[in-house]
C-alpha cells in the first residue's frame, strides 16, 4: 500500500508539475465560417488557457496556404504541441512532415488528413466525428420520419447541401448520405451542391435549387448554418420551413435547437465541437510518460428533432426530443 501511494504521489506531482513548465499549444484552426467552429474555438482556447499554458491561434480563413504557413511558424517559434485541423483533406503530407522532422508532437483535432497522409505521418493522438456515420443517421432519420407520418410510399424529393468541397467533413457526410438512403426507395437525390459550411452560401444554393427543381420535399444540410440559410430562402419564396420542405441539419448547435423548437426546422444530428477536455488530458498523459495512441477517438453523439423517438441508426437508436435537452447546450 505505502507503495502504491508513493506510485500515486509522485505522479500527482509530476502532473501538477506539467501546469508548470509553461507549455506552449498552437493551433491552426480553419476559420470561423460557422457557430459550430466558433464554439470549437473557444472551447480549446478555454481549455488551454485554464491549464495557465500559453496559447498560440492561427485563423486560417478557410485558405490552406494560409494553414500551412501558420504550421510553418509554429516550428519556427519551436511550440511544444501542434493542435491541427485541415480546411480540406489533400496536400498536407510535405508539411506534416516537417512537423514531424521538428520532433513537435502533432494532435489532429475535428477533420483528418485523407488515409494516405495519415500512414504516413506521426501524430500522438486524434479526436474527431464519425462524419460518414453523420451523413448515415441524416439519411436514416429522414427515411424513417417520412414513414412515421405516412409519407414511406410517396416518392420523396431530396436536396444536398454539401459543406466545404475536399474537407473531410463534405465528403464523408455525402459518402454516408448516399449510401444510407439505398435502403429508402421512396427517397431521391435531386440536387447536390456546396454550401461551403455558411449561412450565406445556403441561403444562396437553395434560392437557386427552389427556381430550379420543380419539388423539394426535403433539405439534407450537412451544417446547421447551412440549414438556417435554407429556411431563410424558403421563408423568402412564401412557403414554410419544417412543414412545406423538411430541414434536416447537422451539428447540433444551439440556434438549431431554437429553430427546431420554433418549428421551422426538423431535426439536427450531433456533431459536437467540445475536444479542450480531451486535449488537455492527453497532453497531461504525455507530458507523465503515457504513450501516444494512433487511433481515431469519435465522442458519443446523438439526434434531435422536434418530437423525439425517431430511429436515426442502423442499430436502432432513436431520436431526443428538442426541447428537454435545449437548456443543456453550450454551444
Amino acid at each position: 500500500m505505502k507503495k502504491l501511494v508513493a506510485v500515486l504521489l509522485s505522479l500527482v506531482m509530476l502532473m501538477t508539475a506539467t501546469s508548470a513548465l509553461g507549455l506552449t499549444i498552437a493551433f491552426s484552426q480553419i476559420g470561423q465560417e460557422s457557430d459550430w467552429r466558433t464554439a470549437n474555438t473557444d472551447d480549446m482556447k478555454a481549455g488551454i488557457e485554464a491549464e495557465g499554458w500559453n496559447y498560440v491561434y492561427s485563423d486560417a480563413q478557410q485558405q490552406q496556404p494560409n494553414q500551412v504557413a501558420a504550421l510553418r511558424s509554429f516550428i519556427t517559434q519551436g511550440v511544444d504541441y501542434i493542435l491541427f485541423t485541415g480546411v480540406v483533406s489533400t496536400g498536407w503530407e510535405e508539411v506534416l512532415k516537417e512537423v514531424n522532422e521538428a520532433e513537435i508532437p502533432l494532435i489532429l483535432v475535428d477533420r483528418m488528413p485523407d488515409a494516405e497522409t495519415m500512414a504516413v505521418i506521426e501524430y500522438v493522438g486524434a479526436f474527431g466525428g464519425d462524419f460518414v456515420e453523420e451523413g448515415r443517421r441524416m439519411a436514416h432519420w429522414t427515411g424513417n420520419y417520412m414513414a412515421s407520418v405516412g409519407r414511406g410510399d410517396e416518392e420523396v424529393n431530396v436536396v444536398i447541401l454539401e459543406g466545404t468541397t475536399g474537407s473531410a467533413a463534405a465528403m464523408d457526410r455525402s459518402a454516408g448520405i448516399l449510401e444510407a438512403i439505398e435502403l429508402y426507395p421512396n427517397l431521391n437525390v435531386v440536387g447536390s451542391q456546396t454550401g461551403n459550411f455558411t449561412r450565406a452560401e445556403g441561403l444562396a444554393v437553395m434560392e437557386s435549387f427552389l427556381k430550379s427543381i420543380d419539388k423539394i420535399d426535403v433539405v439534407l444540410a450537412q451544417n446547421d448554418d447551412m440549414a438556417l440559410g435554407a429556411i431563410d430562402a424558403i421563408k423568402a419564396a412564401g412557403m414554410v420551413p419544417g412543414v412545406d420542405i423538411i430541414i434536416v441539419g447537422c451539428d447540433a448547435v444551439k440556434n438549431a435547437f431554437d429553430v427546431i423548437v420554433a418549428g421551422e426546422m426538423n431535426a439536427t444530428i450531433e456533431c459536437t465541437p467540445l475536444y479542450s477536455a480531451a486535449v488537455v488530458e492527453l497532453i497531461k498523459y504525455l507530458e507523465a510518460g503515457g504513450e501516444p495512441s494512433r487511433d481515431i477517438i469519435n465522442p458519443e453523439e446523438f439526434a434531435f428533432c422536434v418530437e423525439g423517438g425517431i430511429v436515426y441508426s442502423a442499430d436502432g437508436r432513436v431520436s431526443i426530443k428538442a426541447a428537454d435537452a435545449i437548456d443543456e447546450r453550450v454551444y
